[in-house]
């Protein structure tokens, strides 16, 4: 690809200069960029990429496309060997130019994007499964990893940005990938990562507290995932998969419907796309459907009601890309749990231990209303392990100590990812909640003491929840990251006390 061939496919307000040499790659990281390259200098949350033009120069980049008049005017007159393109939006340029240069993969392939505050990753491996089981070849990119025809890579981000995104789907489809599964974090909806894909199914799963240190508020919040719906920035779906029982869910779709698509709603008793009935099990549930595709009882080896809901979303996201509901039923039962979504861990131990990646108030009410269902009959005790992120919304914090301290018999506060922040402080915060809950509680910021401090503590019939990090294998502290697994933590703290085998 050539520089006119380019600049014939991005939306510019100016441009200077050429270049007869062939474009080798296309960049927004300075530090990525080599010979043949072109640098997408645009201005971003935290720093602003035409500070790194010069650098990206020295490195060998053909050519800019800049987000900053100044820049560009000044390029034209000191640079005029240098082809440059000015735009109005930097990350919009970005995506046109990576769809370009990658050989538009989103032409050839259907996609399915996941927005919520809970639950994206669950659906969007059971969505990928379902389409999977189908005969469908996917690219799955997701917070825990990537997944290009079969191929397994580790994740970076929830939602890349739209160059890597392009990417990853070229890759997918050189191997014969059909569709696309993507979670879509709101942030990557408000700084227009999702750019240039143009999804064939949304699927909204809910919206509770989370990321108000980005987004300040619950309406912006809400606001930024309703952009996948509404038409306004992202082309609207052609089917709006939506959570009958969230209060946003009318919102979204009369949002989607003024935009023109097709609306499904899902839920437990309600919606679409239901289950009827249902029955939790120990392995999972047992579950009556009604659609207006057909009905079928299925047997889910995923717990808890929360995991039905994300079932069916994945169930009806599925239908919408057009597998037969037949088809779908049969699949159900093949099913796994997701890495770090309610996993057990098994050292031998006469109790039960879970590592979930619950990090908000709302998944951690959840998890632990479904541990109180399994010692419901055990007359086993709920033991809860989780902290709080550093660097992020503190409003959370006492939110989600009530929320330990309210459904559990004992609970152990301790670190997760403190960043920045001192890891007394975060748990300062929560502890107040902790002791207005009346709940028995420790607190150690050691997070392998404490999880050895939780597992010592249970015995026969407890379920011990480990909170927070779920697939995550790094610890974020001040000075350095280290590796960090609750699950390996956990099975050597189970050897410490003298339980033997394997998770």
């Amino acid at each position: 690809m050539l520089w006119p061939e380019l600049i014939a496919e991005i939306t510019a307000v100016g441009s200077s200069g050429t270049s007869g040499q062939p474009i080798a790659g296309i960049e927004y990281d300075s530090r990525r960029v080599h010979p043949g390259s072109v640098f997408v200098a645009m201005k971003g949350g935290t720093t602003d990429g035409n500070r790194y033009i010069n650098k990206a120069l020295a490195a060998g980049a053909i050519g800019i496309i800049t987000d900053s008049s100044p820049t560009f005017d000044h390029l034209v007159v000191y640079k005029p060997d240098i082809a440059v393109a000015e735009v109005e939006h930097g990350r919009r340029a970005l995506a046109e130019a990576s769809a370009a240069f990658f050989g538009h993969p989103e032409r050839s392939m259907a996609a399915t994007g996941i927005t919520g505050t809970n639950g994206k990753t669950t659906t969007a491996f059971l969505a990928e499964a379902l389409l999977n089981a189908a005969a469908r070849k996917s690219v799955l990119i997701g917070t825990i990893e990537y997944h290009l025809a079969g191929e397994v890579r580790p994740s970076l981000h929830t939602t890349p940005e739209s160059r890597d995104l392009f990417e990853l789907m070229a890759e997918g489809a050189s191997s014969g990938a059909t569709e696309l599964v993507t979670e879509v974090s709101s942030h990557a909806l408000d700084q227009g990562r999702a750019f240039g894909i143009p999804f064939d199914v949304a699927v909204f799963t809910n919206l509770t507290r989370d990321h108000l240190d980005y987004h300040h508020t619950m309406e912006q919040y809400f606001a930024a995932k309703r952009l996948l719906f509404d038409g306004s920035i992202y082309p609207a779906p052609r089917v709006a998969v939506l959570n009958a029982h969230d209060e946003r869910t009318p919102d979204l779709i009369e949002a989607a419907r003024n935009a023109g698509s097709e609306t499904c709603t899902y839920g437990i008793g309600l919606g679409d796309f239901r289950a009827a009935s249902h029955t939790l099990t120990p392995g999972g549930a047992s579950i009556q459907l009604e659609t207006p595709a057909g009905s079928a009882h299925v047997t889910s080896h995923l717990a808890g009601e929360v995991n039905i809901l994300n079932l069916l979303a994945a169930f009806t996201a599925a239908h919408a890309r057009g597998i037969p509901f037949d088809q779908l039923v049969v699949s159900v039962p093949h099913l796994t749990p997701v890495p770090g979504r309610f996993q057990p861990v098994d050292g031998g131990q006469p109790f039960t231990v879970i590592v979930d990646y619950a990090h908000t108030d709302d998944a951690l009410r959840n998890l632990i209303a479904l541990a109180r269902q399994l010692v419901a009959e055990s007359g086993g005790r709920v033991i809860t392990l989780f902290g709080c992120g550093g660097d992020r919304d503190r409003t959370k914090r006492p939110k989600m100590g009530y929320a330990a301290g309210e459904g559990s018999e004992f609970v152990v506060a301790t670190s997760d990812n403190p960043r920045s922040e001192d890891p007394r402080a975060i748990l300062n915060e929560i502890e107040p909640a902790l002791k207005a809950s009346g709940v028995h509680y420790t607190i150690e910021p050691d997070r392998a003491s404490a999880i050895h401090l939780a597992l010592k503590s249970a015995t026969s019939n407890d379920v011990v929840l480990l909170a927070g990090k779920g697939h995550e294998k790094e610890q974020i502290l001040a000075d350095r990251t280290i590796p960090f697994d609750d699950s390996e933590i956990a099975l050597a703290a189970l050897r410490d006390l003298g339980y033997g085998g394997v998770s």
